[in-house]
């Protein structure tokens, strides 16, 4: 199935969840805002949202510098 993440389409196996979605980017550990179809979830439930095909989801990295 197909998502867009940061309006990319990205391919996902079939039941995918979030974290895996976050992993599959290479974003697993790091400390990030999801936003999927306009609505943010939180961290703690990233492992048990369920992807489906076409859903937007917005990805936001935090990035300290000075």
């Amino acid at each position: 199935m197909e998502v867009l993440a940061n309006g990319k389409p990205v391919r996902v196996g079939d039941g995918a969840t979030v974290a895996e979605l976050l992993a599959h980017l290479g974003l697993a550990g790091r400390v990030v805002v999801v936003e999927r179809n306009g609505e943010p979830i939180a961290r703690t439930e990233a492992g048990q949202v369920t992807l489906r095909d076409g859903d937007r989801l917005e990805i936001v990295r935090a990035v300290a510098g000075g």
